[in-house]
C-alpha cells in the first residue's frame, strides 16, 4: 500500500496554531516498515520527522502526518514478545478487575488490542471483552489465541457500531500505549467516550513527555508516532469530549509513562493525584516555550557520542551486533546514519521481523541464536526500555562481551 503524507498546518488536538520546534530528526523511512530480501532499496519512502508544539494546549506533534491505513493496516509489531510487557499487562489487569469489580456480568473494550496481550487476562479471569485492532494481521492472532478482535480504527462511527451491536455501553474502555497513534485525535477520543457512556471507565496510558525530555528519548520520535503527550495536553484533550480525569499515576514503563483514569463529568471525582501532576507541569515550564526548547541540541550531543564510539570500535577492530528490531531502535539507527556495514545484524525474537531488512539502515533482523553465533564483541541494546530483560537473557544464553545501550548516553551495562 502506497503512504500518502501531508504537512501539518494546525494543532490536530484544538486547532490552535503551530509554534516552537520540539526535535527535528530530518527525513525517514517507516520505522516498522521491515524491508523483505531483494527489496528495491533505491525506492524505499521517507518523510519529514519533525516535531513541534501547539502554541495554544502545547500538545507535542510531528508537522508532517502519514496516511494510518498505509502504516497499520499490515504491521510487525507484537507486544507478545516481551516478557516484561506480558508481566505489566497482567498486573494492570488484575488491578482493574479490583478497582472495578469486574465480573462476568462486565464488558472490557480495548482500542488497539494488538495481538491480544492484554485481554487474555481478561478471558482468563471470566470478564467479557472485545478487542479493536487495525491491523488485520495482527487481529488474527488474536482471534487465533481466544480473544475476541474486531478489525477497525476506532472512531465515533466505529464505536456507534459496536454500541449497536453489543447493545450496551463497557465498564471499562482501554486505550494503552494508542494515544500517539492516532492522526485524528478528536475522533479517537470522543470514540472513547461513546464506548464508556455515562459510567463506564476510560483508561489510558502514554509515554509521559516530560520524562521524554528528562532522559533525553527522542529515539521514541518516528511516524507511527504522531504527537508526544504531557499531562497537561492531554487533560485539555479529554475535557473537551466530556471526560474528566479522575486519577493518574506516574509509571516506569516505556521510559516513564502516564496513567490516566476518566469518566464522563457527571460521574467524576478528582484525586489529589490530579493537582499534583497538573502543578509539577507548570512548575516545569510545560505551559510555556522554554521548556521545549534546547532538547534538539541535547539529541545532537547524544548521536555525536555514539558516532564516536562506533568510529573507535571500528578503529579497534571490534565487531558489533545489536538487539531489538524496535522502532525506536530504527529512529535512533537512522538518526545516527548506521548502515549494513557498520553492524553486524541486528536479532529480534518477534519470527515476523527475522530475514528482513532495517528501514533506512537495512542491517539485517536474525535470531537472538543467529547474533550469537556470529560473535560480536560487543551488543547494543536499542530497546533500552527493556535493557534488564535483554540483559539477562543474553547472559543466559552465554554472551560474555560488553552490553550497551546509548540513551540517553553511552553505557556499559
Amino acid at each position: 500500500m502506497r503512504n500518502e503524507a501531508r504537512p501539518v498546518t494546525a494543532c490536530r488536538s484544538c486547532k490552535g496554531s503551530i509554534g516552537t520546534t520540539f526535535c527535528d530528526l530530518g527525513r525517514m523511512p517507516l520505522a516498522n516498515s521491515y524491508l523483505p530480501p531483494g527489496a528495491d532499496l533505491e525506492a524505499e519512502p521517507s518523510f519529514p520527522l519533525r516535531a513541534v508544539v501547539c502554541a495554544e494546549c502545547r500538545m507535542v506533534q510531528l508537522d508532517t502526518v502519514v496516511d494510518a491505513e498505509g502504516i497499520f493496516s499490515d504491521y510487525a509489531y507484537f507486544s507478545s514478545t516481551s516478557e516484561s510487557w506480558l508481566e505489566h499487562a497482567r498486573r494492570y489487569s488484575e488491578a482493574m478487575i479490583r478497582r472495578l469489580g469486574l465480573n462476568g456480568g462486565s464488558l472490557v473494550i480495548e482500542a488497539a488490542s494488538n495481538d491480544g496481550y492484554l485481554l487474555r487476562n481478561f478471558v482468563a479471569a471470566g470478564v467479557p471483552c472485545l478487542g479493536v485492532e487495525p491491523a488485520a494481521n495482527i487481529a488474527r492472532a488474536a482471534r487465533e489465541s481466544g480473544v475476541p478482535t474486531e478489525v477497525a480504527f476506532l472512531g465515533v462511527d466505529s464505536a456507534e457500531v459496536l454500541l449497536a451491536r453489543l447493545g450496551r455501553h463497557a465498564d471499562l474502555v482501554i486505550a494503552n500505549n494508542v494515544l500517539a497513534h492516532v492522526p485524528d485525535v478528536n475522533d479517537f477520543v470522543a470514540g472513547l467516550a461513546r464506548l464508556a457512556g455515562p459510567q463506564g471507565m476510560v483508561s489510558i496510558e502514554a509515554p509521559h513527555l516530560l520524562r521524554m525530555v528528562e532522559g533525553v528519548q527522542f529515539d521514541t520520535m518516528y511516524h507511527e508516532h504522531y504527537a508526544y503527550w504531557s499531562f497537561l495536553a492531554m487533560e485539555r484533550l479529554l475535557t473537551r469530549h466530556g471526560l474528566h480525569v479522575a486519577h493518574v499515576e506516574e509509571l516506569p514503563t516505556h521510559g516513564g509513562s502516564l496513567r490516566v483514569l476518566a469518566r464522563a463529568r457527571v460521574a467524576a471525582f478528582a484525586s489529589e493525584s490530579v493537582r499534583a501532576l497538573r502543578d509539577l507541569e507548570l512548575r516545569r515550564g510545560l505551559g510555556g516555550d522554554a521548556f521545549y526548547k534546547g532538547f534538539d541540541e541535547r539529541v545532537r550531543h547524544v548521536l555525536d557520542d555514539f558516532r564516536n564510539w562506533m568510529a573507535e570500535s571500528r578503529e579497534q577492530g571490534r565487531r558489533v551486533g545489536a538487539y531489538g528490531a524496535a522502532a525506536k531502535g530504527n529512529t535512533f539507527l537512522n538518526a545516527a546514519g548506521v548502515k549494513a556495514d557498520g553492524i553486524l545484524a541486528v536479532a529480534d525474537r518477534n519470527p515476523v521481523k527475522q530475514g528482513r531488512l532495517l528501514p533506512g539502515s537495512h542491517i539485517p533482523v536474525v535470531s537472538p541464536e543467529e547474533l550469537l553465533a556470529l560473535a560480536p564483541d560487543d551488543i547494543l541494546i536499542l530497546p533500552w526500555n527493556i535493557a534488564h530483560e535483554i540483559v539477562e537473557s543474553l547472559r543466559g544464553a552465554g554472551f560474555r562481551g560488553r552490553l550497551l545501550t546509548a540513551v540517553p548516553r553511552m553505557e556499559v551495562l
